[in-house]
């Protein structure tokens, strides 16, 4: 079954970015890269976040709002590891600015900004303890007083006939999908076999090391794998709940909170769909911007590796709860700050480029150094800000080495 919810999401906002990234200069595969990460990021972001996310509130027995505090930080580092890639790929590709004849963001926005009020009204409702599925009633509701503002866009009788049959299509791939994931989570617990299976993976990490820091982390790298593996198949929704009754139990079994192992499985379900060798979102970009499928891919899989990385954090570091906005402010406001170093040393080695574009030294350098940053410890933050301070010391050196000679040969 495709994850067509998933895939609306970079699909409709490449048909609207890409002619626009095309007069920019921006070649194909990394535009499908960057589209298919800022689509999948709607998923991970507040103030609305994906489906599972009511449920990880169902689960743990939380508040919505609640849910939305643990995603706030990982979606700055999400966002901010992708604007750095950018910034480094338009040094490198040398792209323009393009000209748009539309009118200002200012003037679109003060026009037409009502049609956002849903999204605001459906989190109002649930922070005064209104069910979600009676909100998103609600605000649907206002929704349609709401567009009778707009003579050219009202939902009248056709339109919104229309627009009804079309969300009950839309509706159909997800309650399939959930009502199937229903039947395998009550087979799994009810027989037990979540919990089994829950043993043989932490079973298969001791039977390696006897090491408690070393178990916690092969059982973390085995889960990982399964939620991207178990994400190629079936939609995040679906994947998670899995996971979630499958996994969730050996995390919680090594010391992991329940919050960190339920926020570490949705990460890795959403990033699924840009995991190759399927990359769902990834493919679906590629076919809008002409790029190759697999350059896409890997280009997608570039923009989205600190969140392939900092949920790792959640669960392994004793400070990962303030990545999730939990414990003192102080705490989350340095943890924040380590981890957006981490973010940009990552995407350092990714893009290739700090001041100038950097040579094999200055990636190696910052590999271990956003590992050492994103375990969040006094010695180890130590050990990342001078690995990367050196790292940027020497591409400076190489920026000064070259300014020189190419003044030289001015010169002469």
């Amino acid at each position: 079954m495709c994850p067509a919810p998933v895939l609306r999401r970079p699909v409709s906002l490449g048909t609207v970015s890409w002619p626009i990234l095309r007069r920019a200069g921006y070649p194909p595969e990394p535009a499908g890269g960057m589209l298919a990460a800022a689509g999948i990021g709607a998923i991970l972001s507040p103030p609305t976040l994906g489906a599972a996310a009511f449920i990880i509130a169902e689960f743990l027995q939380v508040s919505y709002l609640t849910v939305l505090g643990y995603a706030t930080i990982p979606t700055i580092l999400y966002y901010l590891g992708i604007l750095l890639a950018i910034e480094i790929d338009a040094r490198k590709h040398g792209t323009i600015n393009a000209e748009t004849s539309t009118r200002s963001a200012r003037k679109l926005l003060l026009r037409f900004s009502y049609h956002f009020l849903s999204l605001f009204v459906i989190i109002g409702f649930m922070a005064v303890d209104v069910p979600p599925f009676k909100a998103v009633v609600y605000a649907v509701i206002i929704q349609f007083g709401l567009s009778f503002l707009d003579r050219e866009h009202r939902l009248s009788a056709g339109p919104l006939l229309k627009a009804l049959a079309q969300g009950t299509r839309s509706v159909l791939p997800v309650a399939a999908t959930c009502a199937t994931a229903g039947v395998i989570v009550a087979v799994t617990t009810q027989t037990g076999l979540g919990l089994n299976l829950a043993e043989i993976i932490v079973a298969a990490a001791k039977g390696l090391t006897d090491n408690p820091t070393v178990v916690l982390i092969l059982t973390v790298v085995l889960s990982a794998f399964a939620v991207l593996v178990l994400g190629l198949a079936v939609p995040v929704t679906a994947s998670f709940i899995i996971a979630a009754v499958i996994i969730a139990p050996a995390l919680v079994q090594l010391g992991v909170t329940q919050p960190e192992a339920y926020m570490f499985i949705f990460y890795y379900a959403v990033l699924s769909e840009v995991s190759p060798p399927t990359a769902l979102a990834a493919v679906a970009t590629s076919a809008i911007t002409g790029g190759k499928t697999m350059a896409t891919m890997w280009q997608a899989w570039k923009y989205t590796l600190p969140a392939f990385l900092v949920p790792f954090a959640f669960v392994l570091t004793d400070n990962g709860a303030h990545l999730l906005g939990q414990g003192s402010l102080i705490g989350m406001v340095w943890t924040l700050a380590v981890s957006m170093l981490a973010v940009a040393a990552l995407a350092v080695v990714t893009g290739g480029w700090i001041a100038i574009a950097t040579g094999w030294a200055e990636r190696l350098l910052c590999v271990p150094a956003a590992l050492l940053l994103l375990y969040l410890a006094p010695v180890t933050i130590a050990a990342g800000i001078g690995l990367l301070l050196v790292a940027v010391v020497i591409n400076l050196l190489r920026r000064q080495k070259l300014a020189g000679a190419t003044e030289g040969s001015a010169t002469s």
